[in-house]
């Protein structure tokens, strides 16, 4: 399977750490990218593990997981966070932002120069057939996906997924871990899937996602899908 994608697709990622329960479906989840500044990745780390850590949990913010790419050419610090519902979200995080000892410790870590180059934040919402299955994850190598659908077809591209997408991907040793759609405030609501699914290692992710492209039983999904829908239900890869 071609990995359609619009923002990040096909990044491996190692867990540092995953502080998670078991969360209901209706939580709103954000997921932030960090761009650390040339030669501070480190020093970016050190902080969440450090200081952030214990003020995301002073301030209720609940964190699922951190990841750093395997080929991490661009400094990239990935981070998942879920809250109750929007509301509080923009209550904990006000409260956090505002909160002296953060203040502190943002002038501590960035005396000698921004650490921060660039941050990206997306709002999420997780599918109703999204597994949320951190048993045996270990730690191992994940994969983000980000799909981009055609014009009204991320129906068609959900329903593919739910009753045939998810299980073929098992079939290949391919663990699926969790799944989303943008918030309906987020720009792209409409046609974005965003999702998690976890490998031995990259090699095994590689060789089971060639099992995959080539297994009969996916080659008939997708065509099946595709021509009911009138066409690919995902835009190519840029």
């Amino acid at each position: 399977m071609k990995a359609p994608r619009l923002i990040i697709v096909f990044l491996f990622f190692v867990k540092i750490t995953t502080l998670h329960a078991q969360a209901p479906q209706d939580r709103l989840y954000e997921l932030r990218t960090y761009y650390a500044t040339e030669g501070k990745l480190d020093v970016l780390l050190d902080r969440f593990k450090n200081h952030t850590l214990k003020l995301f949990k002073k301030h209720h913010i609940k964190v699922e997981g951190f990841w750093v790419p395997l080929d991490n050419t661009e400094g990239k610090f990935v981070y998942l966070l879920s809250f109750p519902n929007k509301s509080a979200k923009e209550a904990y995080s006000k409260a956090f932002v505002e909160d002296k000892a953060w203040k502190k410790v943002v002038a501590e870590t960035t005396k000698d120069g921004e650490i921060v180059a660039k941050m990206e934040s997306v709002d999420l919402k997780m599918t109703d057939f999204s597994p949320y299955d951190w048993k045996n994850v270990g730690n191992r190598v994940f994969e983000l996906r980000v799909y981009k659908s055609t014009p009204n077809n991320l129906g068609n591209l959900l329903d593919r997924f739910r009753n045939h997408t998810i299980d073929l991907l098992e079939k290949h040793g391919i663990h699926n871990l969790i799944y989303w759609t943008p918030t309906e405030t987020s720009q792209g609501a409409e046609d974005m899937l965003y999702y998690f699914v976890v490998h031995k290692d990259k090699a095994s992710g590689l060789a089971s996602f060639k099992e995959f492209d080539a297994d009969p039983a996916w080659k008939k999904v997708k065509a099946e899908t595709e021509a009911k829908a009138g066409g690919l239900l995902t835009l190519p890869s840029i």
